[in-house]
């Protein structure tokens, strides 16, 4: 318990809701976000550092929960499972337009149209130096963290690229991003499908996050008596019930977990 108190040093709400986890383990679910929580973030998508020893340590969390810990990101379900190779946990990507789960898989494909929507985002995005687009496959992501300046003009591209899109997909906005993601997706959603079947039935959800993104999987959390943890610093309302500051804090505490 000693090295739980040291991990979780924001919010000792956080550090109580948690250490039940040691106390109760089939009691509980972990679903996880990857950027800006379990990973620091980056200047580029492509810059993302995995620590050594951040697989592992969800493998052994995740036997610890009998497998009920689930990794839900708006990167593809392909790129996270790179990130934490060999292990290939319960995952839902592109906020939940992928989801790969004990009961199976369930993937959404790009339309035609929406394949000839990213290749012309693409080629605009060469007249914003800095910009990067990244081609999720069923989503796309417009970054700007690299040249701050084109904020206001890319958010006004991105909403006219929202219109040609259509009402499958909708705009999502993020830290430094703008992206097109499936309009019938959405984090929370796919915690719904997850609890449908085991391991994940019957148990008390634990949400970790730190983006407009992770609120509906917070609502979830909240609703069905669980746990949501938002990381960062204080600053944009949260639907969350606690706190982690940093990306690394919450590393701190997979490793007391999973040890």
């Amino acid at each position: 318990m000693q090295s739980l108190e040291n991990a979780v040093q924001d919010d000792a709400a956080t550090q109580e809701m948690l250490s039940l986890v040691l106390e109760e383990p089939e009691r509980w679910a972990m679903f996880l976000d990857i950027d800006g929580t379990l990973l620091n973030l980056a200047p580029t998508p492509d810059a993302i550092e995995v620590p050594e020893a951040l697989p592992a340590q969800l493998h052994r969390l995740s036997n610890k929960l009998g497998g009920a810990l689930a990794l839900v990101t708006g990167r593809s379900l392909a790129y996270a499972d790179a990130l934490f190779k060999p292990f290939a946990f319960p995952t839902a990507g592109l906020h939940g337009a992928e989801i790969r789960s004990a009961a199976g898989m369930h993937t959404l494909e790009a339309s035609p149209e929406f394949q000839a929507l990213k290749h012309a985002l693409t080629e605009e995005a060469e007249h914003y130096p800095g910009v990067l687009i990244e081609d999720k496959g069923a989503a796309v992501a417009a970054h700007y963290r690299l040249a701050p300046e084109y904020e206001k003009v890319l958010e006004e591209r991105m909403h006219h690229y929202a219109k040609v899109a259509g009402p499958n997909w909708a705009l999502q906005l993020g830290k430094m991003v703008f992206e097109l993601r499936p309009a019938r997706s959405s984090k929370g959603d796919a915690l719904e499908r997850f609890f449908q079947s085991d391991p994940f039935k019957d148990r008390c959800p634990i949400t970790i996050g730190d983006d407009l993104t992770d609120e509906s999987m917070f609502a979830i959390a909240n609703a069905r008596g669980g746990v949501s943890v938002r990381v960062g610093a204080i600053g944009a309302p949260s639907c969350a019930t606690s706190r982690l500051s940093s990306a690394a804090l919450v590393r701190n505490v997979i490793a007391a977990l999973a040890a």
